[in-house]
């Protein structure tokens, strides 16, 4: 993405999965939103128009987990392989060759052969260790598989990224300066055949959506502590009238004038307990908003803000809002993940007998929360799992760990925008 930026091309970046944190570096890289591609989520027809309204010179799409990998062993729902088909683009195979030679000819003629539907634009070889090394790789495939060999990207520990309990460390942490930009485009510059790589490539351009006029202001948190957001549920909420007032719970002291709804996303509250609590302002107006019945929905690290305390690795407690009674604790294990399917059986601010997709992804726990009954979430099991209820409400204020993906079934977001217009 760095690469074709520098070059001129305007980029428009996909990330297949429900992941937040890849999305947050192609959007810095960019200079545009990075949108979220999912099988298991969204239906094909979601995900194809997605695509198409969001291309500009070039579309990139980042793949999730392997190739083959998503929702199960036995189909390829929620996979790299299933998006790539599903909207017509050939695949960028990336191979770790780190002490590989003639194996590598085996991984990539199995990747080739194992679904005759998908096309390859090439493959390119990571953690190369000499231009040797790279020549050893490309006699390899001779007469063994058809994709090119597009090049090889030497190691450098260098261009990576740090990493926590939840994956890389978040673009609002870790920026990407133009010097960081700079060595990831010549990266590829200098080892990758651009020529090659863009020879099955159509050049497009992009197609604006038009917005709905306002009818409900929701404010939406959106800092450090709270960035992972699907794109597309915010915009998804703008279709349906709302204006989106961005706010920061860590450093505003009060919220948006005007509001008709919160949303509080997920992200790093654990990160940040102690400037979460010193706000004792804005922790005060939510829950004055909250109990006067102003709508406000919270995910997974939105949810934790909602509750009583939040307890930290370091066993450190902080306060937060009190909107919920309970009290949330990190754990040094993960404690859920995966994708959920949920139905809303209770009269909630996002509709009542309506049926969701989302992902679930957490090392916390809510400490305190056993003799509470009223859950408004029921969630389908999968795979033998026993998966706990979910979905808290008190008031008009909803929090669950699930983060929910509008474009599974919009009805949530226009009934979230309803029940702001009828706060």
């Amino acid at each position: 993405m760095a690469c074709f930026k520098r070059k001129g091309f305007s980029v428009s970046p996909f990330k297949v999965g429900p992941d937040f944190i890849d999305p947050g570096h192609h959007s810095i890289i960019t200079d545009s939103n990075s949108y979220n591609l999912d099988g298991w989520m969204m239906d094909k027809s979601y995900n194809q128009n997605l695509f198409d309204g969001k291309r500009s010179d070039l579309s990139i799409v980042e793949g999730v987990m392997g190739l083959y990998d998503g929702y199960d062993g036995t189909t390829e729902n929620g996979s790299t392989a299933q998006i790539a088909k599903w909207i017509n683009l050939p695949v960028v195979l990336v191979v770790n060759a780190k002490s590989m030679a003639r194996s590598a000819a085996a991984v990539v003629s199995g990747f080739e052969k194992f679904d005759p539907d998908l096309g390859f634009a090439g493959v390119i070889f990571n953690n190369i260790g000499s231009p040797n090394h790279l020549n050893y790789l490309r006699d390899a495939l001779k007469g063994h598989v058809e994709m090119p060999c597009l090049g090889g990207i030497p190691r450098n520990l260098d261009v990576e990224i740090p990493e926590r309990h939840l994956g890389l460390v978040t673009s609002d942490e870790h920026f990407l300066n133009e010097k960081n930009m700079n060595t990831l485009a010549d990266m590829i510059e200098d080892n990758i055949d651009l020529e090659m790589l863009l020879s099955p490539v159509k050049i497009t351009k992009r197609v604006e959506k038009q917005k709905n006029e306002n009818t409900v202001t929701i404010a939406v948190a959106r800092d450090k502590a709270f960035c992972f957001y699907y794109h597309d549920n915010i915009e998804i909420l703008e279709s349906m009238g709302a204006e989106i007032k961005y706010f920061s719970p860590i450093a505003d002291k009060k919220l948006p004038e005007g509001i008709d709804g919160i949303y509080f996303g997920g992200g790093y509250p654990e990160l940040f307990g102690k400037e979460l609590q010193s706000n004792k302002e804005m922790r005060e107006e939510v829950k004055k908003y909250s109990d006067a019945g102003l709508p406000i929905y919270g995910e997974c690290g939105g949810f934790m803000y909602l509750c009583s305390d939040l307890i930290d690795h370091g066993e450190g407690e902080f306060e937060m809002t009190g909107c919920f009674p309970f009290k949330t604790k990190m754990l040094n294990k993960r404690k859920a993940l995966g994708y959920r399917e949920i139905t809303i059986s209770g009269d909630t601010v996002l509709g009542q007998d309506v049926k969701a997709r989302g992902h679930e992804f957490h090392y916390s726990e809510l400490e305190n929360d056993q003799e509470y009954s009223d859950f408004v979430y029921k969630v389908t099991p999968r795979n033998g799992l026993n998966l706990k209820e979910e979905g808290y409400v008190v008031n008009k204020t909803l929090g669950s760990y699930i983060h929910l993906h509008f474009g599974s079934n919009m009805d949530v977001a226009e009934n979230f925008v309803k029940s702001c217009k009828e706060k």
